[in-house]
């Protein structure tokens, strides 16, 4: 059996459409950009796709990309904050509030790389918190218990602030958790690697598939145990118990590049992820996908 391989984050594929209007350049992971357009503007996202969330109790569909932060819930995506590399981004308990990492634009006050930054207006505006000029979170989460991060090296914060490494050594390609559990899901290219304690320690899945991506299906003021899963090939996997088992659902076509769920009816999370053809949803757990635009 071959082994799945993963695609590095900074040689994903760019999409060609996220909307029916919006298409994406190839872009990787550089210093800044060479433009800082002012928010919030009508256009197309001018790079690929390092995260996306989308609110349980809303419509709102956001893309985190390497030239900011768009609101891709019409037919028109519209960038909401100024040019900023979002290599990380999380959502939290807080519809208003964001984490994200990466690197600043052009004329930015940030530092290179941008640490942890903090949004109050659901994006429009970041703020520094700490790790300024030190650390680059390319794949990071928030947990009922804080935020788990990686910048080369796994790391836990219970304030954003003061932050512990953890002694795992492995490279997440992603790590998912949720606002409203202890519980992290860390997908490598080894295997899939599970805590139950907001990421301090870990414990390997040798019965998980091997998935480049994972997310929980987020509920309004509560705490869910579905999961979703994507595997390198576009294969989708569900999970009911957290992430300790998993069942085949579908196929998601062209190159997946972030993933997202809300909780639906049981067993059957909504899920959207943006794609080489376009953000897709699934409103069946994963079994069929349509055009985000179209649903």
């Amino acid at each position: 059996m071959n082994t799945p391989t993963f695609l590095p984050r900074d040689q994903r594929l760019a999409a060609p459409a996220v909307l029916a209007t919006a298409a994406l350049l190839l872009a990787g992971c550089s210093a800044g950009s060479t433009a800082a357009d002012p928010a919030p503007t009508s256009q197309s996202p001018a790079a690929h796709i390092h995260a996306i969330a989308v609110g349980p109790a809303s419509s709102e569909v956001l893309l985190a990309t390497h030239d900011g932060l768009y609101d891709a819930s019409k037919k028109q995506p519209v960038k909401i904050s100024d040019t900023i590399d979002l290599m990380g981004f999380t959502a939290t308990a807080d519809p208003a509030v964001f984490y994200a990492s990466g690197h600043p634009g052009a004329g930015s006050a940030l530092p290179d790389p941008v640490g942890l930054i903090k949004s109050e207006d659901s994006g429009k505006t970041w703020n520094p918190v700490s790790r300024q000029g030190q650390s680059d979170f390319h794949a990071l989460t928030s947990t009922k218990s804080g935020l788990v991060a990686f910048d080369g090296t796994l790391q836990t914060s219970a304030d954003g602030v003061n932050w512990t490494p953890s002694p795992s050594s492995f490279a997440p390609a992603a790590l998912a958790g949720s606002p409203a559990s202890t519980v992290v899901l860390a997908t490598t290219e080894q295997g899939l690697q599970r805590s139950t304690d907001g990421g301090k320690t870990w414990q390997p899945n040798p019965g998980a598939p091997i998935m480049q991506y994972a997310a929980f299906a987020t509920a309004k003021d509560k705490a869910t145990t579905e999961a979703v899963g994507v595997a390198p090939d576009g294969t989708v996997y569900a999970s009911a118990d957290a992430g300790l088992s998993w069942v085949q659902t579908g196929q998601i076509s062209g190159q997946v590049q972030a993933v997202t769920a809300v909780e639906g009816e049981t067993g059957k999370p909504r899920i959207w992820a943006a794609t080489s053809t376009g953000v897709q949803v699934s409103k069946d757990g994963g079994t069929t996908f349509s055009p985000a635009d179209s649903s």
